[in-house]
């Protein structure tokens, strides 16, 4: 199999975590855990290979991505040092919308360092350059002219996306014609999680109403102590991830719940937490005979490893997109890697389609 030749936008914890996990399962074992898929399409993580890198933290940029993954602000867990050199340099992007204002006022240990000097690269170029198969993009929550910049850039440089952000373009109508017309295959938007705060309660919820149980009202409360929830402290930030976490549990319900009864977000930064995310679901509804019912589960997790878990898959997959000649949005592996595809479906569900695609049965 030929490689698979990524780029990277954002340097940050789950970029980490997705190159630690090229040399965690490099050897190829099927009893290591963490992984959905050992192969995709005869695709192993081992296939997977970096040739371009980019970031707006003076600290990361001009350095090999090999350190740059374990450079400040980053915290995430660390379960593979031996990383060797890859010959990638970090460079740095366009900040456009990339670093929320707020951001300025904290350490240095936990935000980003800005060189306003430094020039920034030109992506389109780099990507053609680079000779990538596809971007996966990492930015901020709230990055949303940056994101479309990189979109864009994609779309010039013929590369495939990847979209693990919730700026909407694999589901947004007017972009997904644009990776049509270009015959680039995409996947998004904002990625779940292996085991996450979204797929948990997405179960749950399926479990009520397949059980016959009329939920009433339900929240969703997350805390962490990374730069992403440093940066969504800024609740202007936040209008994109709550309408795309909202939107991933309502898909699941089949009536209707009104906005003061369905809360589902991000809800504070606990710095000691580092890269652990703390999540705090709870479900009412009503079972036979109207009597009450509720259910309470709280969720602790390494939110960096948990979200790589679905890249590496999603990677995989929009590269045999690549090699099949898909063009647009990719609905299987959207519906079962992201929490808003351009189209929802019953976990369950999805990942029959998922399947399907993998063999070559579906989006041809």
């Amino acid at each position: 199999m030929s490689d698979i030749r990524v780029a990277i936008a954002g340097i940050g914890n789950c970029a980490s975590s997705l190159i630690q996990g090229i040399y965690y399962y490099r050897d190829g074992k099927d009893d290591i855990p963490g992984l959905m898929h050992t192969e995709i399409g005869g695709y192993r993580l081992s296939d997977i290979k970096p040739v371009a890198a980019f970031d707006i933290d003076k600290r990361k940029i001009g350095i090999d991505l090999s350190k740059a993954v374990f450079s400040k602000p980053n915290c995430t867990y660390v379960f593979q040092k031996d990383i060797p050199h890859l010959d990638v340099e970090v460079k740095k992007a366009p900040v456009l919308d990339g670093c929320a204002p707020h951001m300025h006022d904290y350490p240095e240990d936990v935000t980003f360092i800005i060189d306003k000097d430094q020039k920034p690269v030109n992506i389109t170029d780099e990507l053609k350059k680079s000779k990538a198969d596809m971007l996966i993009n990492y930015l901020p929550v709230g990055s949303e002219e940056a994101v479309r910049y990189l979109a864009q850039c994609c779309l010039d440089a013929g590369v495939a996306m990847v979209n693990c952000m919730p700026v909407f373009i694999a589901s947004d109508p007017q972009w997904a014609k644009k990776f049509i017309d270009k015959g680039l295959p995409i996947v998004g938007d904002d990625i779940k999680a292996e085991v996450g705060a979204t797929i948990t309660h997405r179960t749950l919820a399926k479990l009520f109403t397949d059980r016959g149980v009329k939920i009433d009202r339900t929240y969703q409360l997350n805390v962490g102590g990374n730069t992403d929830f440093l940066n969504m402290l800024s609740r202007e930030r936040l209008k994109s991830k709550k309408i795309s976490k909202s939107q991933a549990v309502q898909s699941i319900i089949p009536h209707h719940i009104e906005k003061d009864n369905l809360h589902i977000g991000p809800s504070d930064y606990v710095p000691w937490l580092k890269d652990r995310k703390l999540a705090f679901i709870r479900i009412e509804g009503r079972q036979f005979g109207d009597s009450p019912v509720d259910i309470e589960v709280r969720l602790n997790v390494e939110d960096s490893p948990n979200s790589a878990s679905c890249a590496v898959d999603a990677i995989r997959c929009a590269k045999l997109a690549l090699d099949r000649k898909i063009g647009g949005p990719l609905l299987s592996p959207s519906a079962y890697f992201m929490k808003s595809p351009p189209q929802q479906f019953a976990d369950n569900l999805a990942r029959e389609m998922l399947e399907q695609f993998i063999r070559g049965e579906r989006e041809r």
